[in-house]
């Protein structure tokens, strides 16, 4: 007689066979494994998801970015425009001066125009850096001030208080500028820089930021970019 097979092992407590326990461990091993790779396919699409959403917000501040660019851009070309436009037209009541020559002296120099608007000067200029003088100063260094680009403000004895304090702010505020007593000039208000010179009777005249707009490190600087700080020198005329 042949030999029985052997049965196949039973689980301890329900006498099933061991196979359905296996398989069922199987099973759930095979879920737990599933849910996972679901898991991780989840963050995976949260993370892109992210990403395209901050590739949009970045976008969107790129264009804002870029919007406000674009109206800086806009202003900026119109500013300089406008200054274009003012340095191309003519401020009535400005004379000029031509052929100016620019010698270094070390002695007084007799100028044709109270103050004067360039010609020999000194080999030393005089501070501009936006500096207003309680007295009058060396026409010698003054014009050496010029020739870097800067505008003199002068006044007299008819200067009114307010108009004095008003050019005197206006200085202040611009580098390339200065201001001083200018007891025996014609005008009572006078505004020069190289070769060119407005005589006015307000400061509130219109006229003044034109020339300031025009003149402060403008086309007639004889050498631009040179410093308008100074040293030792003289501060007073005579």
């Amino acid at each position: 007689m042949g030999r029985r097979p052997t049965p196949a092992p039973s689980h301890p407590r329900t006498g099933r066979p061991a196979d359905r326990t296996e398989r069922r461990a199987r099973i759930a091993e095979l879920r737990a494994a599933e849910h996972r790779r679901e898991r991780r396919r989840t963050l995976a699409l949260l993370a892109v998801a992210g990403l395209l959403l901050a590739g949009l917000a970045g976008g969107g501040a790129l264009l804002v970015l870029d919007a406000r660019q674009d109206r800086t851009d806009r202003t900026d070309r119109r500013d300089q425009q406008d200054r274009t436009d003012t340095a191309g037209a003519p401020i009535p009541g400005v004379r000029t001066y031509d052929h100016l020559s620019r010698t270094h002296v070390t002695t007084k120099v007799a100028y044709p125009q109270t103050p004067p608007v360039g010609g020999d000067h000194h080999p030393v200029w005089l501070e501009c850096t936006g500096t207003v003088y309680d007295r009058p100063v060396a026409d010698e260094n003054a014009v050496h001030s010029l020739e870097h680009g800067a505008v003199w403000v002068t006044y007299n004895a008819k200067a009114g208080a307010a108009d004095v304090q008003a050019l005197a702010a206006r200085v202040r505020a611009t580098p390339y500028s200065f201001l001083s007593p200018y007891p025996d000039q014609p005008g009572i208000l006078t505004l020069t820089a190289w070769g060119a010179q407005l005589v006015l009777e307000s400061a509130s005249d219109p006229r003044v930021e034109q020339f300031f707009t025009r003149y402060v490190q403008g086309p007639q600087t004889q050498e631009p970019g040179a410093s308008c700080s100074a040293g030792s020198m003289p501060l007073t005329r005579g």
